[in-house]
């Protein structure tokens, strides 16, 4: 079926049910960010590829919600779909509870299906539609009928990770998660998030493209704790480990049972991260205590050992990094390079590399006006080739045994114009006031944010995307719960976490600029004042100097960049041979 004639056949199952409008999130059972083939709902049903959207559809009208680094995205993907593109105001919000709330009668019906909302957004769709008198059912799926060959759940096996790369024993994690449960009078926990529940058993897969996790679900107690997972992902030989570990294996599909049958007094789930078919089958008389998993925050705060692999995994990264760009220097004018070959060609770069084990994300190659897409994905249908002329953005990252890496650079293919330089030269001055902050303990990530904006907003710029996110050790590699955003998340930003620093500009039509390192939050001293602290930038990649425009840069700047790029060159220049280091040296010449 063409994504009209699904449309329609959509229609037509919600008049047999007498169901209005009709919700498709894009999520999964886990509340993933990057989903199974499985659970691409929206993509199947749209053409949309996006991350992150909500798909809406009366008998009148279809619509796709989503944020604007997909404004572009989706006007192409979604032409003669049937679906239109509805452009939220606020990243996150339910505007489309409020659009149905608007569009529909009372005693109408609104459905969803459970397994693919979080308990938050279910909870925000009842609370915008119930006192307007309309229905909501979260236990209707009119997808599965319709999906012919809809792809089964990956069964790809699942392995452990050694205490010595964790730093921390699945033993001691528990522990650690039973003293939060223990304060929060909490008898019983549910995990449903997969980087909760890989980070609690050091447990990787490859059920997730970019994401070493795996398809399972973690309920803990006092004195038990089960993992629900397919068991013909284990070899005997991980069940005896983790049943040495205090943990007891059980079939993935039989956690719905368990939920159903509690016979416990209460139960702490994150509604962020827990599906709304799991809240709404637990018993009426166990005591819900929602609030953010324990895991979460733990995981946020890498210790030493983690610490310690992720600077030698940087070092690795930028090898890669380095050797792409060399080689794309020279590829570029010989010809035949477009935006999918050279993506292809950097991920041959950092397989090359030790421990590699996936990238991170699709790596986003962005030439000219593609660069002002900041979740552009080339296909063959858009794919550029590259000229010697004009800006190319490259924002990739690696999954390595020993960490996770997210970088975004920007280079010239030739023929800059002074607005390309004003706008790199304004965004590097943005990159560096972030890296270089120094704050108060507890402070907030929009305080980074708005730390980092400040150069760019003294220009009249702006960008449409928040500042940072956490990153995941060998996990995922957007992680919370910390964030740099102008939303005013209580989440204080703490010793050990990881985080990028990612300002950008975008013309649309023209060219995007995005400069991004990941930083490490560290104690910075103590003063009559309090405690304070900064970021030590972890990744090792030159920053391209020829695309800087000098006199917009106070002396601060200019010292930073140079002492960066020496570092870079220092850090690196023993895994290169000659050719590689005498052009990484012109590179990183200070300015």
């Amino acid at each position: 079926m063409t994504h009209s004639e699904k449309l329609t056949a959509i229609r037509s199952l919600m008049k047999e049910q007498g169901v209005d409008g009709y919700i498709i999130p894009s999520s999964d059972p886990h509340i993933s960010e990057y989903l199974p083939d499985r659970y691409k709902c929206i993509a199947w049903t749209s053409g949309f590829t996006g991350s992150a959207g909500t798909l809406v559809i009366t008998q009148d009208f279809a619509g796709l919600w989503t944020d604007t680094r997909y404004f572009v995205q989706a006007n192409e993907q979604l032409a003669g779909s049937g679906f239109e593109l509805v452009k939220l105001k606020v990243q996150g919000n339910a505007e489309y509870a409020d659009w149905l709330g608007e569009h529909l009668t009372k005693g109408a019906k609104v459905a969803f299906d459970g397994n693919l909302a979080s308990l938050l957004v279910a909870q925000s769709v009842q609370q915008i539609l119930k006192p307007l008198d309309i229905v909501v059912d979260g236990h209707v799926d009119l997808l599965s009928p319709l999906w012919e060959g809809r792809p089964a759940l990956p069964l790809a096996k699942a392995y452990l990770l050694a205490d010595t790369t964790t730093g921390q024993s699945t033993k001691s994690k528990l522990a650690a998660v039973r003293t939060v449960l223990a304060k929060n009078r909490a008898q019983a926990h549910l995990v449903s998030s997969l980087d909760d529940l890989a980070w609690l058993l050091n447990i990787r897969g490859r059920d997730v493209p970019c994401n070493p996790v795996v398809l399972g679900f973690v309920y803990v107690t006092a004195d038990e704790a089960i993992l629900y997972i397919e068991t013909a992902k284990l070899d005997s030989e991980t069940v005896i480990s983790l049943e040495a570990s205090g943990v007891t294996v059980k079939p993935y599909e039989e956690v719905y049972a368990q939920v159903s049958n509690l016979a416990v007094e209460s139960i702490l789930i994150d509604p962020k991260r827990t599906c709304f078919a799991i809240y709404d089958s637990i018993p009426s008389g166990v005591k819900i205590i929602e609030k953010i998993n324990p895991s979460a925050s733990l995981k946020a705060i890498k210790n030493e050992v983690e610490i310690g692999h992720t600077r030698e995994t940087m070092i690795n990264d930028g090898v890669a990094m380095t050797k792409f760009f060399k080689w794309l220097e020279s590829a570029v004018p010989a010809g035949g390079e477009s935006e999918i070959s050279i993506a292809a060609r950097l991920q041959e770069f950092r397989e090359e590399q030790p421990g590699f084990n996936d990238i991170s994300f699709g790596t986003i190659a962005g030439y000219l006006d593609h660069g002002a897409l900041p979740h552009y994905s080339a296909s063959k249908e858009s794919n550029y080739d590259l000229k010697t002329s004009g800006l190319l953005l490259v924002d990739s990252g690696g999954q390595y045994q020993t960490g996770t890496t997210d970088i975004t650079r920007v280079v010239s293919l030739g023929n800059i114009t002074q607005e390309e330089r004003e706008d790199y030269t304004t965004v590097l001055k943005g990159t560096i006031e972030g890296s270089q902050a120094i704050y108060p303990q507890g402070s907030k990530g929009y305080q980074i944010d708005a730390i980092t904006r400040r150069p760019i907003w003294a220009t009249l710029r702006n960008y449409g995307h928040g500042t940072g996110h956490g990153v995941g050790f060998f996990l995922n590699v957007h992680e919370g719960p910390q964030t740099f955003n102008a939303a005013n998340i209580d989440v204080a930003i703490e010793a050990g976490m990881i985080s990028s620093i990612e300002p950008g500009l975008y013309r649309e039509g023209k060219h995007g600029i995005r400069i991004e390192n990941l930083v490490l939050s560290k104690h910075a001293g103590s003063s009559i004042f309090g405690e304070f602290m900064d970021f030590e930038t972890l990744t090792i990649c030159y920053i391209a100097t020829d695309l800087v425009d000098k006199t917009l840069l106070d002396q601060q700047h200019i010292n930073w960049l140079n002492q960066y790029n020496q570092w870079v060159y220092d850090k690196l220049e023993g895994r290169l041979n000659d050719d590689e280091k005498a052009w990484l040296k012109t590179k990183t010449q200070a300015i």
